[in-house]
């Protein structure tokens, strides 16, 4: 073999080894494609006893942002004595890598009683690492020490929308920028650049919501769609110009769930306090992305917990401050199949047909879920304080926090 033809293979080999690695990384809010879906090992339908082996479990500050991923390294963030912590962590012992803090005070009439942030999960992009505090402070650090590339303060910086529950946007890679929710005249979405962090393009006129922004592909064409206050647009992610977009009558502080994309032209939303669900039909004439409503629902309303869409059906848990019934509905139709109380309200992970579903009261539930009914496999009681965070999947690796602690617990793999 030539030395071209060896270096082409070595090449190819390498590529095939990181696409399969990256695969089962977790870089960012909701994994890889930011919708909840993870690949990896099949998992086994049974657990021990005891439930899943505890591997490591060990101390952390308030807060309810997700966990990074990438390596061998978990990526998180919390809070302690007023001030926020980006924090790396060894995957297999949880032991601190490096971690960098901040003075974070609250804002005027920021609404502690559900907890004190931060909200939003950190962002692998590369050799960088990005993050947003409760307040706004938006960080670019060097991945492997934790040094300071870039910081931003949107509030100071912008005087971006300032909601009572603090800033959640969960920052958004895209080439070379990091996309961010801000608010304000000529300002609703903001992509700065991951080099410096300098504004590569601003747009809209929107007060903005605690949902996070997302990407999809329709009919070629990248995407970015973002659930704001009053409203959700569909824009242009390399220039920010505006493609569609579509009202709605809820307040950007009573919306908290991310919009789902499913079936190739459905784009679903929710919200809980009486808002409902929705779900816009997106078609291209011309050239041209038209949007019309689908369906409009007030039996599903997501408060904060994630939503995931398989083969045109979607499964979330419904409810805010009434009953918590976990739901299946029709993307195409909007008519629930099922409703149950058993799982109430929680966040939920799906690979390879099943899904684990962490329940706000520690328990961990493996189950299938179809359109015509909910299967539970396996259940076992992990912690007993809140879990409002959504699991990380790495592998048979699951990572798991609640308001105090962080845990790993590795889940039994099928048998070949």
């Amino acid at each position: 073999m030539t030395s071209h033809r060896l270096h082409m293979v070595t090449c190819y080999c390498w590529l095939l080894a990181c696409t399969a690695n990256a695969a089962h990384d977790w870089p960012q809010w909701g994994g890889p494609a930011r919708n909840f879906k993870v690949g990896g090992p099949r998992l086994a339908k049974t657990w021990p006893s005891g439930g899943p082996a505890c591997l490591w479990d060990r101390p952390l500050g308030d807060g309810y942002a997700g966990i990074a991923s990438v390596d061998n390294r978990l990526y998180t963030m919390y809070r302690s004595a007023g001030r926020e912590y980006i924090v790396a962590l060894d995957a297999n012992s949880g032991k601190t890598i490096w971690q960098h803090h901040y003075p974070a005070p609250f804002l005027p009439k920021t609404d502690l009683q559900p907890g004190p942030g931060p909200h939003a999960t950190p962002l692998v992009a590369g050799d960088r690492l990005c993050t947003a505090g409760v307040t706004g402070i938006v960080h670019c650090l060097d991945l492997a020490t934790g040094a300071v590339i870039w910081q931003r303060n949107l509030v100071q910086d912008f005087a971006g929308t300032v909601l009572f529950r603090g800033y959640s946007c969960n920052p958004l890679r895209y080439g070379d920028s990091v996309i961010l929710t801000v608010g304000g005249e000529g300002q609703g979405v903001v992509a700065l650049t991951l080099s410096q962090g300098n504004v590569k393009w601003k747009s809209q006129n929107f007060d903005i919501s605690h949902a996070s922004p997302l990407v999809i592909q329709f009919h070629g064409q990248a995407q970015l769609v973002v659930l704001a206050s009053r409203c959700i647009v569909g824009m242009n992610p390399d220039n920010g110009l505006l493609l569609w977009s579509h009202e709605h009558p809820m307040t950007g502080g009573h919306i908290a769930s991310m919009p789902v994309w499913g079936t190739g032209d459905r784009l679903f939303f929710s919200f809980a306090y009486g808002g409902g669900s929705y779900c816009l039909q997106l078609a291209e004439e011309n050239g041209t992305t038209t949007t019309r409503p689908l369906w409009q629902n007030k039996r599903m309303k997501i408060h904060h917990s994630n939503a995931i869409s398989n083969q045109g059906y979607l499964y979330a848990a419904s409810g805010d401050f009434g009953p918590k019934l976990f739901s299946a509905i029709n993307l195409t139709t909007g008519k629930l199949t099922w409703q149950q109380r058993t799982l109430g309200r929680c966040s939920l992970v799906y690979r390879d047909g099943n899904y684990l579903i962490l329940q706000e009261d520690g328990q961990l539930t493996l189950a299938t879920l179809t359109p015509e009914s909910l299967k539970i496999h396996a259940q076992s009681q992990l912690f007993e304080e809140r879990a409002w965070t959504p699991p990380t999947l790495a592998g048979t690796r699951l990572y798991v926090r609640n308001r105090s602690r962080i845990m790993a617990y590795e889940l039994p793999a099928a048998e070949p």
